[in-house]
């Protein structure tokens, strides 16, 4: 393991040094985006009780969150037309407002809103800064430094939703509004001042509609787009819940909910690492194909533990690190599909595994609702799609 990390080591110090701080920069962002965005789903039951709704209400709540993702490709105009860093301080700036509206107004109406512009802010960011790295940096080296950008997501949960649990377990269910509108202006100061302006020529360039139709007309992209869509239901049906499953079968209160979301962090820092590791090395496809079997396998786990939360603390770090694995690798392979459309291809890849969520988040309840076992199936069902679709998208990278 010490020459893996070594070996990740220095590839990361191969590239130029203020691309290695940027990177690291949006490493920061990404991690405060993603703790507001994941910190719903352990503590759902929580935020429902704090906001007087129910569970099925909160989950439409999430499901029309997820829906909102769908307007991603036309905020790829930003980036297209304005510059990658533009569109990354367009989304730095509505996660801003969206956090503040909860904190002067914390309520459920203020709660959806939040919900809407924290999810256009980060589905405005990610693709910008993706097509920001994918225009400076080989394919044949992207992996690594996309799957850096990702240990935000990882780290959320890791770092993140435990701060998230005590601040809540101490100051109530509100109190980490504050911290993350106040994270957020930092984040947004860092990158005005440390990430240089990008300059856009507009020799050649196509319009929106123009880069629509690209990407609507080219089947390995659309292949591409339904492998993270799929895999996105899959992972969904099980994120949405774990929550609630691991309350009602275990008897889990507020902290050790946020303990089992670092075991969580802890399994996509491991997906995330073995993806630097190991994505350049045997193939993005290669890596997808590879992520998305293992996930099956890991969701057969779910309805054998019977009465363990051991076990069940087990599965779920299987089924969190096969997922990130998949996830990450289809990032630097997505980039590389339509070079001439770049962030569009990549709002609509955020997109579709938005509308991953939303429907995860939307049939979600109702597979439980027929036990852990059902939510299980549906996952597999939903990877072998993905499975499927992944042998179009090798003709594009190949």
């Amino acid at each position: 393991m010490s020459s893996f990390s070594r070996q990740i080591t220095q590839d990361f110090k191969a590239i130029e040094r203020p691309l290695r701080v940027q990177i690291l920069i949006f490493t920061f962002i990404r991690l405060v985006f993603n703790t507001l965005y994941r910190m719903v789903y352990p503590f759902l039951p929580v935020f429902s009780r704090g906001l007087g709704v129910d569970i099925s209400t909160l989950s439409l709540a999430l499901t029309n969150r997820s829906l909102v993702g769908m307007l991603g490709p036309f905020l790829a105009a930003i980036a297209d037309r304005r510059g990658r860093k533009v569109g990354m301080l367009f989304g730095v700036g509505m996660f801003i407002a969206g956090v503040i509206i909860m904190v002067i107004w914390p309520s459920f109406p203020a709660f959806v809103i939040m919900l809407i512009l924290t999810t256009l802010g980060k589905y405005g960011f990610d693709p910008s800064m993706q097509a920001y790295l994918g225009d400076r940096i080989p394919y044949q080296r992207r992996g690594l430094p996309i799957s850096i950008t990702e240990l935000g997501w990882s780290l959320s949960f890791f770092l993140g939703i435990p701060l998230i649990s005590f601040l809540i377990a101490r100051r109530g269910w509100t109190s980490p509004f504050l911290i993350l509108a106040l994270l957020g202006c930092v984040a947004g100061f860092v990158l005005l001042w440390l990430v240089p302006r990008d300059t856009v020529s507009n020799e050649g360039q196509t319009n929106l509609l123009g880069n629509f139709r690209e990407v609507l007309s080219y089947p390995p992209a659309l292949a591409g787009l339904f492998v993270g869509l799929s895999g996105s239901v899959a992972n969904e049906v099980i994120n949405l819940i774990f929550g609630v499953w691991m309350e009602d079968s275990f008897g889990l209160m507020i902290i050790a909910l946020g303990g089992t979301a670092a075991v969580i962090g802890l399994a996509e820092l491991g997906g995330e690492t073995l993806v630097g590791g190991l994505v350049d090395r045997i193939g993005k496809e290669s890596a997808v194909r590879a992520g998305l079997i293992t996930n099956c396998f890991a969701a057969l786990i779910f309805p054998l533990v019977g009465n363990s939360a051991a076990g069940a603390v087990m599965a779920l770090f299987l089924f969190f690190i096969t997922f990130e694995f998949m996830l990450v690798s289809s990032i630097p392979m997505m980039t590389e599909m339509m070079p001439g459309a770049r962030a569009t291809l990549m709002s609509f890849n955020v997109a579709g595994l938005s509308l991953g969520r939303a429907i995860g988040a939307l049939i979600g309840p109702s597979l439980f609702a027929w036990g852990i076992g059902a939510s299980a199936g549906a996952a597999i069902i939903f990877n072998l799609l993905a499975i499927l679709a992944l042998r179009w998208v090798r003709e594009a990278v190949d």
